[in-house]
């Protein structure tokens, strides 16, 4: 089976967490916590770091490690490693996501997480 390592990154801003719906390939309108694929030679923070620029269009403060999550989807294996991250400069601007949403803890559950997304809500609660 092949097998997919990323980053994805819980960016905080007070009480609230940002979460991304995706706007393209077989997930599409699944919600995620945004990031992608690490580059060989990457450091999980420099690929964070990198993807969330791509992604969002600004620059993050990657911080504490959450989890690694391994899930086997029907057609590969992901290895996603979970950073927290604040915004330190940019303008949160989509340009992979087709909408977004800034959502309190008690709202975690109120998207359709994709499922590998759903270990990382999980995470977060464990870790309030």
């Amino acid at each position: 089976m092949k097998h997919i390592e990323v980053v994805a990154g819980i960016i905080k801003d007070g009480d609230k967490i940002f979460a991304t719906q995706r706007g393209y390939g077989e997930f599409k309108d699944g919600w995620e916590f945004p990031g992608g694929k690490m580059e060989p030679g990457e450091t999980p923070q420099q690929a964070l770091a990198r993807e969330l620029k791509e992604e969002l269009a600004i620059d993050v403060n990657v911080g504490n490690f959450l989890c690694t999550v391994d899930y086997d989807y029907p057609t590969f294996h992901l290895t996603m490693h979970c950073f927290y991250c604040s915004v330190i400069g940019g303008e949160l601007t989509l340009l992979e996501h087709e909408a977004a949403k800034w959502l309190k803890m008690t709202e975690l559950h109120s998207v359709n997480w994709l499922p590998a997304d759903v270990e990382v809500v999980a995470a977060l609660e464990r870790n309030l």
